[in-house]
């Protein structure tokens, strides 16, 4: 975490709060522009490398979905949050790997990441003495490079083919299956990458109904991945400003 102190600053306050009006109206234009409602598209704040004194102002003024994209500071501040009296729904967003899945269902409600049907397993195992599933998004590899983290749509192969990791999330007792995510590939420009994206859903949902959730657009071109269906936006820098340096 960038700072241990959960305190709000009146100036800092202020700053979130213009910069959340500012992604609350350009998300209503593009539900507008796209013919949706926009009760359909929900803001996920991703507050990686930003204390817990920003979670807690966002929570403030009615920010009910955080994003975080690495377990360890992500367990951290989650704690620190829930001290506070605080409980966001907490996305994890990020690359998981298999031996960190016991520590991020302590917190997460959602893990967007799912991706391979050894990390399902893994989820799975993690689960079992939740009282409520975890939800479970899969990341898809819309340019076919599983390298770079995600299932892939048009692959049989049983570990990584997007089916398959499907059975292995719909099959677990502490898992559900509640749709998609992907993030536009380098040197693709979000319009391609979208309308690509938008054509796997709708052949996943033929096939699972009820995964309706589409995960899609950061704060550079997520009015784009809401014409294209998005119902989950990760909006960080847009929202809280130049992200601090990773440490």
């Amino acid at each position: 975490m960038t700072d241990s102190s959960a305190t709000v600053r009146p100036d800092r306050r202020a700053e979130l709060a213009a910069g959340l009006a500012q992604v609350r109206s350009r998300i209503d234009d593009a539900c507008a522009q796209a013919g949706r409602d926009r009760a359909e598209v929900t803001m996920i704040a991703v507050t990686k490398t930003y204390p817990a004194s920003d979670v807690l102002a966002l929570a403030g003024l009615g920010v009910t979905d955080m994003g975080e994209n690495r377990d360890q500071e992500a367990a951290g501040k989650a704690a620190e949050v829930t001290a506070a009296g605080v409980r966001p729904r907490w996305h994890f967003i990020g690359q998981l790997q298999r031996n960190k899945a016991r520590s991020v269902v302590r917190y997460a409600d959602v893990v967007h990441s799912v991706d391979s049907v050894r990390l399902a397993r893994a989820l799975a195992t993690a689960t079992a003495d939740r009282q409520t599933p975890l939800d479970a998004l899969l990341q898809v590899s819309i340019d076919g490079d599983a390298a770079r983290g995600g299932a892939l749509p048009d692959s049989a192969d049983p570990a990584v083919g997007l089916e398959p990791v499907a059975e292995a999330v719909a099959e677990a007792p502490g898992l559900r299956l509640v749709g998609l995510m992907a993030v536009a590939p380098l040197g693709w420009e979000p319009e391609r990458a979208f309308a690509r994206l938008a054509e796997v859903a709708d052949a996943f949902r033929a096939v699972h109904p009820g995964a309706t959730a589409l995960s899609a657009g950061m704060s550079g071109d997520f009015e784009i991945a809401i014409r294209y269906g998005a119902t989950h936006v990760r909006v960080g820098s847009a929202l809280l400003g130049m992200r601090p340096t990773l440490r």
